[in-house]
């Protein structure tokens, strides 16, 4: 069985096609990277994914049930958990009142939510900030909330949307070393990034994509030497 497979999906908006006719799966326990310049469809296709917004056309699975019909809420019951681009936390709220939010989806307990909420705070690097306002804290530690307040729902599988973007280098690299903690507890990962050194160094495929489409798929160093790939981000001359 195939653990997540996308086939042949297109989204129009309008006449324009956002992405269009693209095709990839994943594998259990691997981290796949999305990579492709600024309005190549890459937040459109977790967009997808999550049933923000319907197909036009194609079909999605995951561990071989079709959920491109499916309502957001029950794609995140099902075990899909995502980040988002632009991180809003529930900014009034306390980081463990974020956390807990998540873990509501497998719980009505508020002692069980709790108790989750603080196992994911501390794995996270969280355990200062744990009754912090969300509103309070800066990026680097709202995008590690946003990635906590997804863990707590329990996803087998988690979509990274720009965890890196606006981090500085150590920051990132703390970013990696969480995301590889994150595989490493059996969680499968897409993830969305525009910084090259992180998608490079942290994936086991790539699947690079312009205008909503593929141009190539294949190990990091594969990807970073496609002819297609180079001239999608630099220009003729340089590929």
């Amino acid at each position: 069985m195939i653990f997540f497979e996308v086939k042949n999906i297109t989204k129009k908006f309008g006449g324009l096609a956002a992405v269009s006719n693209l095709s990839f799966k994943v594998e259990e326990g691997e981290i796949f990277g999305i990579i492709g310049p600024n309005g190549s469809g890459k937040t459109t296709v977790f967009n997808l994914i999550s049933r923000f917004f319907p197909l036009t056309s194609g079909e999605i699975y995951f561990k071989g049930k079709r959920i491109d019909t499916v309502p957001a809420h029950k794609i995140c019951e099902m075990g899909i958990g995502r980040t988002f681009q632009v991180v809003k936390p529930l900014r009034r709220m306390s980081v463990i009142e974020n956390v807990m939010a998540g873990a509501f989806l497998r719980t009505s307990s508020m002692g069980k939510a709790r108790h989750k909420a603080e196992e994911i705070i501390e794995f996270c690097g969280l355990e200062r900030y744990t009754h912090r306002e969300a509103k309070g804290l800066p990026i680097p530690l709202r995008k590690r909330l946003e990635i906590a307040r997804a863990l707590a729902t329990e996803p087998a599988l988690l979509m990274l949307d720009e965890t890196c973007a606006g981090l500085n280098p150590k920051e990132s690299e703390q970013a990696i070393d969480l995301i590889r903690r994150i595989r490493d507890r059996g969680i499968t990962i897409i993830i969305v990034e525009h910084i090259m050194k992180v998608m490079m160094g942290i994936s086991d495929r790539i699947l690079a994509i312009n205008f909503g489409s593929e141009i190539a798929t294949g190990k990091p160093e594969e990807i970073a030497n496609h002819p297609e790939v180079i001239k999608a981000y630099l220009g003729d001359a340089y590929a």
